[in-house]
């Protein structure tokens, strides 16, 4: 079986209602040795939706909310300066989020958090989402 095929029944298997958290499908992208957009491109045709992302940006709606990331009072001079320095274009990739949060031992909804209350977008999501 092919990799994208074991992909197609991980997705349908793990498809809750139709939604499938962002953890997970990375998880599958993992699991199924294949790139996280290939998930997200997989989910789309099949009409999965992608919930619950990891920084906080989209899929809370089962919790009134679109999205989880909120203004913060107060942001280590340090941790804003390596926020932007990760910045293109004053843009902060998906990617680059995750890695960020990883190297500084935060949780990614925190950084998603913090790239808000700088006013930094998030783009070129992992898996194709936006």
């Amino acid at each position: 079986m092919s990799n994208m095929n074991a992909l197609r029944d991980r997705l349908r298997e793990s498809a809750a209602n139709g939604d499938l958290p962002c953890a997970l499908a990375h998880r599958l992208a993992e699991s199924c040795a294949v790139l996280p957009q290939a998930v997200g491109e997989s989910a789309d045709a099949m009409g999965i939706r992608i919930t619950h992302c990891q920084l906080g940006l989209f899929g809370y709606d089962a919790f009134g909310e679109k999205r989880l990331t909120r203004g913060l009072k107060a942001i280590p001079t340090e941790l804003e300066r390596d926020l932007r320095q990760a910045c293109t274009d004053g843009r902060l990739t998906c990617a680059a989020a995750w890695l960020l949060a990883d190297e500084r031992g935060l949780p990614r909804l925190l950084l998603g958090s913090i790239a808000e209350t700088l006013d930094v977008r998030i783009c070129d999501c992992q898996l194709g989402c936006f």
